[in-house]
């Protein structure tokens, strides 16, 4: 074989720059696109937020000159009136009583450090979350608790095998093995009744129940904090710690004969169980808090009755091309100034169109799962109908996966709540008519015959089934239990209740 050079003509298909930069603009949620924004005002200086325009004031007549001297003596006595610190100097009497306190006399208005500003940065997470966690929140107690310096040590040890649920992970003879080399020193041994002394303190400590070895020990703990009096603790407390075993099993026969109570005696002493917590560390929030912002907001007219689809105007700020900087441009220069003012004029228009095609584009598909769900916003889940992202993509004439990326991430505002724009996608299952059910609308269904039914005799997966085969949907059994599980629903052996 020899070298050659030969000429082939070809097509191919190639994502330009700007094709690229429209499909990462598509997929990105709304806290990201608000940074990737800020992030080209940053390092592009031809773009620029539009400001709004507030409407001018009309000036006052200037042909009388005695209106305009009252006019502005009356704008300045208001003024003064409105202002307290102008003439707080004149509203304070020269006798005060005794007992007078300065902010019934002098109101004094917020300052920066008291009251943000419209022009601070003030966050309202950081002064409503504090971000402490359950360990923090014992020692923060265990610092303020009276203990020798060798009690603070024991205290520390067992805060280390506190888990985020509040029960301890280590048992008491493990942490003792792991002091005992440490604190027994001059012929003082450390014993374990200093263990279980120091553990009965720390177990006063708040929320109640923390630092408890077992579920019944917690739950007795929590028993024992109730008021003095109170019906039932100590059947309560029977219960929790003798028969475990039978409340798990609800087996309210073997209970009832057992602890030799009668059934509306055993109902009470459940409801008194029932307002424990078997998960005490839960109530200490850790963690920053998440929000959702919504791209879409769905709202209803109601003088033509029906749904108005509408992009969130606070999302994303609206952009324009600095002009100043677009008038310096000169055709016949090729300096380097130019030509970078060229290049960043190029990448502002580029920038602004992207933005305006995922704008129409999200909407046009927020429009289309409007259309096809209107049942779900006016009934609820049970009207919800089988969609898949074939049915929008062929509605609005794009690809299935343009479709895909524009629902991921993205949400939407509803009467009905804050819901991602998946979370309007499901599956079908037939009906005995011919129809389609979908997924969701099942899902609901099944939400409701569990709400519905005797805690007595809750009812079995084969039983919904049967009931929603009366209804006209055919669904399996193992299809039950599966929708079942994902709802967080326990089975019917376990949701079963004297109460």
């Amino acid at each position: 074989m020899k070298t050659s050079l030969q000429l082939k003509m070809s097509q191919q298909l190639t994502m330009t720059p700007q094709l690229q930069q429209a499909i990462r603009l598509l997929q990105l949620s709304t806290l990201d696109l608000q940074q990737e924004i800020q992030s080209a005002l940053d390092s592009n200086p031809l773009l620029e937020v539009e400001e709004e325009v507030l409407p001018e004031k009309p000036d006052l007549p200037s042909d009388n000159t005695d209106y305009d001297r009252n006019a502005q003596q009356e704008a300045a006595e208001a003024q003064t009136e409105e202002s307290p610190e102008l003439n707080w100097e004149e509203r304070i009497p020269e006798n005060l009583a005794v007992d007078s306190n300065w902010d019934d006399i002098y109101q004094h208005t917020p300052t920066s450090a008291s009251a943000p500003g419209p022009d601070d940065d003030y966050n309202f997470e950081n002064q409503t979350v504090t971000g402490d966690d359950l360990y923090d929140h014992l020692m923060w107690q265990l610092n303020l608790t009276p203990m020798s310096e060798r009690d603070q040590i024991i205290a520390r040890a067992i805060l280390d095998s506190v888990e985020p649920s509040g029960l301890l992970s280590s048992t008491l003879e493990d942490i003792h093995s792991g002091l005992v080399d440490d604190l027994s020193h001059d012929g003082d041994p450390l014993e374990m009744d200093e263990m279980v002394a120091v553990l009965h303190r720390l177990q006063q400590f708040e929320p109640a129940g923390v630092c408890a070895r077992t579920l019944s020990e917690c739950l007795t703990i929590q028993l024992q904090q109730f008021p003095e009096g109170t019906p039932l603790v100590r059947e309560a407390v029977q219960l929790v710690n003798e028969h475990t075993a039978l409340l798990v099993s609800k087996d309210y026969q073997q209970i009832m004969r057992k602890m030799r109570i009668k059934e509306d005696q055993l109902r009470d002493t459940l409801l008194l169980i029932q307002q424990t917590n078997p998960r005490p560390g839960s109530v200490i929030a850790s963690g920053d808090s998440e929000y959702v912002i919504p791209d879409v907001v769905v709202t209803k007219d109601q003088e033509r009755q029906r749904w108005r689809v509408e992009l969130n105007p606070e999302i994303a700020p609206r952009l324009r091309v600095n002009s100043d900087y677009a008038s310096m441009i000169r055709r016949a220069d090729n300096s380097a100034d130019n030509t970078y003012i060229k290049d960043n004029l190029q990448e502002a228009k580029w920038f602004i169109k992207s933005l305006q095609s995922r704008n129409e584009t999200l909407l046009k598909v927020a429009t289309q799962i409007v259309e096809h769900q209107k049942g779900f916003l006016e009934f609820g889940e049970e009207a919800m109908k089988p969609l898949v992202l074939h049915d929008i993509a062929e509605a609005v004439e794009m690809h299935e996966s343009t479709i895909s990326r524009v629902t991921t991430q993205k949400y939407m505002h509803t009467p009905r709540g804050v819901f991602e724009l998946k979370y309007f996608f499901s599956s079908h299952v037939s009906t005995n008519s011919g129809g389609e059910c979908s997924s969701t609308a099942i899902r609901a269904l099944i939400r409701k015959l569990v709400d519905a039914e005797n805690t007595r005799k809750p009812l079995s997966d084969s039983k919904i089934a049967n009931l929603l085969k009366d209804q006209g949907i055919n669904v399996a059994r193992r299809t039950i239990a599966k929708y079942r599980e994902a709802m967080g629903i326990p089975p019917s052996n376990e949701r079963k209740s004297l109460v």
